[in-house]
């Protein structure tokens, strides 16, 4: 159901046996059927050339979320993330590297869930839903 990935960067994922059931959770309590998300960790570079060649777009970032499953039918995705924006990141937002490892993570999964981050309400409702599953998995 959930999986993880090292491309071409080596992860370190605290708690990675809980992680797997609660991303599962995420699915289940925002109402959609998951049947497999792939997470794969990779460089800046190498995500900026998936970005070049499937978005025409020429940045790094720091996730990209792929769904692959028809409509209407469980889920199914690959999430590509960058470990070096993760840090960079965490050192931007005064956050831990673990703590924003999850943000991200979590972020995909809130994707896949049919949330946008693509303007200001957006991105608060998407921020609040992150928070909200960061501290669900903290307890």
């Amino acid at each position: 159901m959930v999986s993880f990935h090292s491309a071409d960067r080596t992860l370190t994922l605290k708690g990675r046996t809980e992680l797997k059931p609660f991303i599962g959770g995420i699915f289940k309590r925002e109402g959609k059927k998951l049947s497999l998300i792939n997470y794969v960790f990779c460089s800046d570079e190498y995500l900026l050339q998936i970005n070049r060649d499937f978005l025409q777009h020429d940045y790094y970032t720091d996730i990209i979320t792929f769904g692959l499953s028809a409509p209407r039918a469980p889920i199914e995705a690959e999430v590509y993330i960058s470990i070096d924006r993760v840090k960079d990141n965490a050192k931007t937002q005064g956050s831990t590297y673990q703590e924003e490892l999850l943000r991200v993570i979590f972020h995909g999964a809130l994707h896949l869930c049919g949330y946008k981050d693509k303007t200001g309400t957006q991105s608060k409702i998407m921020r609040e839903k992150e928070d909200l599953y960061l501290k669900l998995f903290k307890k």
